[in-house]
């Protein structure tokens, strides 16, 4: 029995099944939180926002997102998903606040909150997308606390690091967006678009990314155990073809 070569195949399929386990596992983790993706940072531009909406809280479907908007936006402009209905929560502020066009508000979108029509199951996903006006700030941090209600449970998705800390230790993130320098006046970089000039089918692209990256997962875990199979089969050939010269 050629036992090196057997001990080898072996090896190596354990190995392509321990590279499957990380694979998935990172996948996983990826998933996990609610995050946000936007189109475009530069300061003082429009934007959409992408919220991914993932798993629900302990297996239990998702019913309610409520998305809280950071003290630099006073609005946001939710855009139609067929699965929610959405609200736009106000507030009034402690005193009028002046904006960089010379008026003056007294009220301000403090929520976006979507609605499920069924509950999103836990093992699928949903985008939420928001037009919002990024404000003139570069380098300043966005941050979205967003309570996720399930049918059983919830999660608060609003730890902010601290100076220092690594927000990808934090349990619970609140999804953030970091602003970025403004396009310059020749037209190089990120320009202020109209949201207007936006499409939502960026929404639909997003929530299908998820199901894209899980196919090409599932085949390339496909691709390792063949791989380690076919190893295997070798060593079986190898070894009945040794037997038959030693006779």
């Amino acid at each position: 029995m050629n036992t090196p070569f057997l001990r080898r195949s072996l090896t190596a399929a354990a190995t392509a099944g321990g590279a499957a386990a990380l694979l998935l596992a990172a996948a996983g983790g990826a998933s996990a939180h609610v995050g946000v993706t936007p189109d475009k940072t530069s300061a003082n531009s429009y934007a959409l926002l992408t919220f991914g909406i993932p798993h629900g809280c302990d297996q239990s479907g998702t019913t309610k997102v409520a998305i809280t908007l950071p003290q630099e936006l006073n609005d946001a402009q939710p855009t139609v998903n067929p699965n929610w209905t959405v609200e736009k929560v106000t507030e009034q502020l402690p005193e009028a606040k002046k904006l960089a066009d010379g008026t003056s508000i007294t009220k301000r979108t403090s929520q976006i909150v979507y609605t499920a029509k069924a509950p999103l199951a836990h093992e699928l996903r949903d985008a939420l997308v928001l037009s919002v006006k990024l404000p003139d700030a570069a380098g300043t941090t966005l941050h979205f606390p967003t309570l996720q209600t399930c049918e059983t449970g919830r999660t608060d998705w609003s730890q902010i690091a601290e100076d220092g800390e690594d927000p990808h230790s934090l349990e619970a993130p609140a999804p953030s967006v970091t602003v970025t320098e403004a396009a310059s006046a020749d037209g190089h970089g990120e320009g202020g678009a109209s949201p207007a000039s936006h499409s939502t089918e960026q929404a639909i692209t997003d929530s299908g990314a998820g199901a894209r990256s899980w196919a090409g997962l599932g085949a390339g875990i496909g691709g390792l155990a063949l791989g380690g199979a076919a190893l295997l089969r070798s060593g079986v050939r190898r070894k009945a073809t040794d037997s038959t010269h030693a006779k």
